[in-house]
């Protein structure tokens, strides 16, 4: 069995980490190159950066930022926000990310996907999808949630998959900050459907969150934010509880 990773996440705007509620009422949440440095201190398995600001602003990541954070960590650095093509990839993994995450640009031109995924291979793309409940359903939005567009979670999350996708990073908007735990139903109906790992996103508040959505939901990776940024949940910790759980975590 597969370990499961523990990713905290920098939401990046304007330079500074910051944490909201589902998408909205931002706060600040400190520096980022301090904190990327602290969680591979901790023992995080992974970090990933969104400059979540980036796709509605049009203009490309931080590229600068992305190096200074990289020069501190030796876990597998994940980086999104503003990547449409090939050179922005590029770009990042020349600046030490290890993967990018795209969103809003594969919803637009879903072959990005695969011309990404056979430029620089699967292992290194994700494709992050930012998913809500409505009376349709679970749908997919785009640019920073913002925007609902015509898919429907699931499916989306099979068509990325056969386009080439490496991960898929999921995040429920309706769990996004509340801290009530992490949104099992979708999770696990897309872990059930693809055949790459999924990283579950938004809503973890407590160790037994991340409990269930490994056990119950069968994802691969969990992320969280706040509860690491401000100190709520020490990452050895949980990593100890999981441990305890009979899970299989990197210690």
């Amino acid at each position: 069995m597969l370990t499961k990773r523990i990713i905290p996440c920098l939401d990046i705007k304007n330079g500074r980490t910051v944490k909201g509620i589902m998408f909205e009422n931002i706060r600040d949440a400190g520096d980022p190159v301090e904190l990327g440095a602290e969680y591979a201190r901790q023992g995080a398995d992974e970090l990933v950066f969104l400059d979540i600001t980036a796709t509605n602003e049009e203009r490309k990541t931080f590229a600068a930022l992305v190096r200074d954070i990289a020069r501190h960590l030796d876990i597998p650095f994940t980086v999104g926000g503003g990547i449409s093509c090939v050179a922005d990839v590029e770009l990042l993994l020349l600046e030490g990310a290890d993967k990018v995450s795209v969103n809003s640009a594969a919803i637009k031109t879903p072959e990005l996907v695969n011309e990404l995924a056979k430029r620089f291979g699967s292992q290194c793309i994700t494709v992050a999808i930012d998913t809500k409940f409505t009376p349709q359903g679970w749908k997919v939005f785009s640019r920073a949630g913002t925007l609902e567009t015509p898919y429907e979670t699931v499916e989306w999350a099979k068509m990325v998959t056969d386009l080439g996708a490496g991960e898929i990073l999921l995040t429920s908007m309706s769990n996004d900050g509340t801290k009530n735990g992490f949104a099992l139903d979708i999770t696990g109906a897309v872990s059930k459907e693809v055949s790459i790992p999924v990283i579950a996103s938004g809503g973890a508040g407590s160790v037994e969150h991340f409990s269930e959505v490994f056990q119950e939901a069968q994802a691969d990776a969990a992320l969280a934010a706040s509860i690491f940024h401000f100190g709520e949940i020490e990452i050895p910790y949980l990593k100890n509880y999981l441990a305890a759980q009979n899970l299989p975590i990197r210690l």
